[in-house]
């Protein structure tokens, strides 16, 4: 069973119905014992980190999901919640990748949200990646990012270098919206479901 976390995103009916189209059955699910009993967890979100972190302290879910050992996929939100702080406020976040996420610059011909399709650049071939060819497009919408560092398996440009896809053990994460991103976001939740994460 792959349970979603019910973080109050808006991109989860897209999510679940994503996971659908690859016959996969999902509970959506704010509760820590289901959550801690699924073979792999996905995180999604939308919106500012101060609120989703509010939104996981009032449903008494941030010790869960820092405790879980599972697969886990963070999605747009959900991947920057997995970092150590953001710019967005004063708010700690999961702390379970180094780094902290930071606005994207405002310069000319560089439009913020980044919002739109654009490619990215692998930088590690891991089993998530598989069959996921360099220069692939994916379907971004936000205006802060993580930092490109040693945990980025796939990095995109847009005024500067950031984090598309990150993972350290058992946590990954994409900033981009694989339920909106056709052939390769499909083939990258089917590699997370599939356990080549």
């Amino acid at each position: 069973m792959l349970a979603i976390v019910d973080s109050g995103g808006a991109n989860i009916a897209s999510v679940r119905f994503a996971l659908e189209r690859l016959g996969v059955r999902s509970e959506l699910t704010a509760d820590p014992a289901v959550i801690r009993s699924a073979e792999r967890v996905i995180l999604p979100g939308v919106g500012s980190a101060v609120e989703g972190m509010k939104r996981l302290h009032a449903k008494g879910l941030v010790e869960c999901v820092r405790g879980l050992t599972q697969p886990v996929l963070g999605v747009c939100l959900g991947m920057q919640l997995l970092f150590e702080s953001s710019a967005e406020g004063p708010v700690d976040t999961l702390g379970l990748i180094p780094g902290r996420v930071a606005l994207l610059p405002d310069s000319p011909g560089i439009q913020v949200p980044h919002m739109g399709w654009n490619t990215v650049q692998i930088a590690k071939p891991v089993a998530l990646l598989d069959g996921i060819e360099a220069g692939a497009r994916f379907y971004f919408v936000h205006s802060y990012a993580g930092p490109a560092n040693e945990f980025t398996l796939a990095s995109c440009t847009h005024g500067t270098a950031f984090a598309a896809i990150v993972q350290r053990g058992n946590f990954s994460g994409v900033q981009f919206h694989p339920e909106r991103s056709g052939p390769a976001g499909a083939r990258l939740l089917q590699n997370f479901v599939e356990g080549r994460a």
